[in-house]
């Protein structure tokens, strides 16, 4: 097979299964509104969980930053992209949080990615909860560790597996808030089960910082535990972008010198840092946003009504998955939400399982009950004959 015939074969597979992706150009976009091709429409596919990404004070930040610092870093941490910003921001996720040490990264994916394959070889096990973002995933796979995957939030199934002994060592990896389903790992007993077999847990907690536990610390605080690696991203909550890993003095020394993505990758630009400093300040104060975000979750999941075969999953967080199943039908309520201005993006497979494509609807403490009735009216619409 030629390569023309093959990548051809490729795509024509994914229209036919209505998997076909397609980027759209944003015009203009916030926690509340996105505007594309001149048109506003309600965001209801966004991760700005607290309504940050449009910070007055978190901008200014940004700017100070670029007038100090220039709009780049210019290199590696290891060579000279390492600023009194980066530090700064390092030390204060580390006190909030509780950790001896804070490391940057320029994502979520590349943090992930790099602690996976920098702590784990041959010989070492790695059992991931089955609906782990695909990072994770795609690390273990990349690492000389043994994958196994224990059935979703399953802690009896994590038993399970950890009954069989290796001679290396077990990580054992979950998300906080997973980010297609908006569900919550059970992360106590997860963390107990792990000790019990000498395991360390990592959580990447994406979508529970700053949104969730005191201060908006996250999952981890809710559950109150401490695991031995948390990963915790800029993306969402924070309304920027970027990641940290949370770990003691030691692992932090380790993965300075292992980890490839802090290595070879130039880091964050040092006015991003100086953001996301301001960002974290208002996160800590941030209170009656977390407050008014429950109450949207709260009045979304009351007043919504499912209908036409339509499955609202359980989720008490931002995100609220709409189960359709068939591929081509959650394509056809996402354009039907934008006809009535409303903007919900379809996920369907690989990135949920077969036959569970869904509109991944996200609240923010932006929103505000007029527009969560329009999505609502939009939605009873579609399911009313």
């Amino acid at each position: 097979m030629n390569w023309q015939t093959f990548i051809s074969s490729q795509l024509q597979l994914r229209k036919q299964n209505s998997t076909w992706r397609q980027r759209t150009r944003v015009d203009l976009s916030s926690a509340r509104f996105i505007q594309v091709a001149g048109k506003d429409y309600l965001n209801f596919s966004g991760n700005d969980y607290l309504g940050l990404s449009q910070h007055p004070k978190i901008i200014e930040a940004w700017q100070k930053g670029a007038d100090k610092y220039g709009v780049g870093s210019g290199g590696s941490g290891h060579v000279t992209g390492f600023t009194q910003a980066h530090e700064d921001l390092e030390n204060a996720l580390a006190d909030w949080l509780g950790y001896p040490r804070a490391l940057l990264f320029i994502s979520g994916f590349a943090a992930n990615q790099a602690i996976i394959t920098a702590l784990m070889s041959r010989g070492d096990r790695i059992l991931a909860d089955k609906l782990c973002h695909a990072s994770i995933l795609e690390a273990s796979m990349l690492s000389d560790a043994d994958l196994r995957r224990f059935s979703h939030n399953n802690v009896p199934s994590l038993q399970k597996l950890l009954l069989n002994e290796v001679a290396g060592k077990t990580l054992v990896v979950t998300e906080g808030v997973f980010s297609m389903d908006g569900d919550n790992a059970p992360l106590d007993a997860l963390q107990n089960t792990a000790k019990l077999h000498n395991a360390w847990l990592m959580v990447d907690d994406a979508h529970g910082i700053g949104v969730i536990g005191r201060e908006g610390r996250g999952s981890c605080d809710h559950y109150g535990i401490h695991p031995e690696l948390l990963v915790v991203t800029f993306g969402k909550a924070f309304g920027v972008s970027g990641a940290a890993v949370l770990c003691d003095e030691l692992t932090a020394d380790y993965l300075i010198q292992a980890a490839r993505h802090l290595i070879y990758s130039t880091s964050m630009p040092p006015a991003q840092a100086n953001a996301l400093s301001a960002s974290l300040t208002q996160i800590r104060q941030a209170n009656t946003a977390r407050t008014q975000l429950t109450h949207n979750i709260n009045y979304f999941r009351q007043n919504i009504n499912q209908g036409d075969g339509l499955k609202l999953a359980s989720s008490n967080t931002a995100i609220q998955p709409l189960i359709v199943g068939d591929n081509a039908k959650s394509l056809q309520l996402s354009h039907f939400l934008r006809q009535q201005g409303v903007w919900v993006q379809a996920i369907r497979p690989p990135t949920v399982p077969p036959n569970s494509a869904r509109l991944r609807i996200t609240l923010s403490a932006a929103h505000q009950q007029q527009d969560i009735d329009r999505l609502l009216e939009a939605l009873h619409d579609f399911s009313t004959p």
